[in-house]
């Protein structure tokens, strides 16, 4: 009987399970899989990363995470690969299926992302796309909870341009039976595709969605303040109309006051300064913004371990977190 391949190309793919079984795997695997140093689960294996965006922390921690783990990644650039023109996107998926082990995608349209996946008889994980970011906000979960020991109950506030990091986050954290609360200025809210979803994932966790237009409602009493740029991949010519309309949403040291007290301050990075968060907040106590970064390294290590090593993500069942 074959078996349906798995992807990762947002995180409906995943139940809340799953999200907790990644979470405590990646957990291991920063710690050395429990100290006996990380195992050669990828010996033998290829993973293609194909990054149609720049990337610094996406595909350096895919590859570095896929050598740690005994594998290899080769880097396609869009000069060489070119699907959609030089090839279609199928005879592509087709074709790399033969040669590599999984891939890891950046695209600029989430539509060429699922093609690749319909057409692919390899994992596809996806790096980013326009309208979700999973392998980010797994990292970021695994953060939170490493630093508060729990995700269900916390109150999370989202900040900034309703894009593919406030899909995800929203997704995943509702998942996990956090009370999410997002602020946009007015028309550059999250599509209602996604919080209708989030909404949904809420019910069956105990969570909650609120949609705002008020950065300080959104932030007050919160336990963690993410933010993002406000104007992404692709809206670069966007920026200067933007900005205008988002200043009153920067995460400054008067936003953070409104917060709990141990709030802690999140940015997926790269940061724009003095835009959508000061230097002041962005290096100051109450960040765990580095701490995020590297834990990308280890979740993306758990999520390779999983879809192509074949490693169950072991340890649902000893997840251990207060009811609320």
């Amino acid at each position: 009987m074959l078996h349906k391949t798995r992807h990762l190309l947002t995180l409906a793919d995943l139940s809340p399970d799953e999200i907790r079984a990644l979470i405590t795997l990646a957990a291991s695997l920063k710690t050395g899989w429990t100290g006996g140093g990380n195992q050669p689960v990828l010996a033998g294996k290829i993973v293609g990363l194909i990054f149609h965006r720049p990337s610094l922390r996406t595909r350096v921690s895919f590859e570095v995470g896929a050598s740690q783990l005994g594998g290899r990644a080769i880097y396609l650039s869009p000069q060489e690969i070119q699907l959609g023109q030089r090839e279609s996107v199928a005879d592509g998926a087709r074709v790399l299926s033969r040669y590599l082990d999984a891939l890891v995608a950046r695209v600029g349209d989430h539509d060429r992302l699922q093609q690749l996946a319909d057409f692919a008889s390899i994992p596809v994980i996806n790096g980013l796309s326009d309208r979700a970011h999973p392998c980010e906000i797994l990292g970021d979960l695994f953060t939170i909870y490493e630093k508060r020991g729990r995700l269900r109950g916390l109150k999370l506030a989202y900040v900034g341009d309703g894009n593919n990091i406030a899909h995800s986050l929203l997704m995943g954290a509702s998942k996990m039976g956090m009370q999410n609360r997002v602020a946009t200025p007015v028309g550059f809210e999250p599509h209602t595709e996604f919080v209708s979803q989030a909404r949904l994932f809420a019910q069956e966790s105990g969570g909650a969605v609120t949609m705002l237009t008020d950065p300080r409602q959104a932030v007050a009493g919160a336990d963690i303040i993410y933010t993002d740029v406000w104007a992404g991949m692709g809206q670069e010519d966007e920026r200067q109309m933007r900005l205008p309309q988002f200043r009153r949403y920067q995460v400054n040291s008067e936003l953070l006051a409104l917060a709990n007290r141990e709030a802690m301050v999140m940015h997926c990075l790269p940061a724009h300064r003095g835009e959508e968060i000061t230097s002041e907040v962005l290096d100051g106590p109450q960040s765990i913004v580095m701490d995020q970064a590297e834990n990308k390294l280890h979740m993306h290590k758990a999520i390779l371990a999983w879809l192509v090593g074949g490693i169950s993500p072991v340890g649902a069942n000893s997840w251990r977190e207060p009811s609320i």
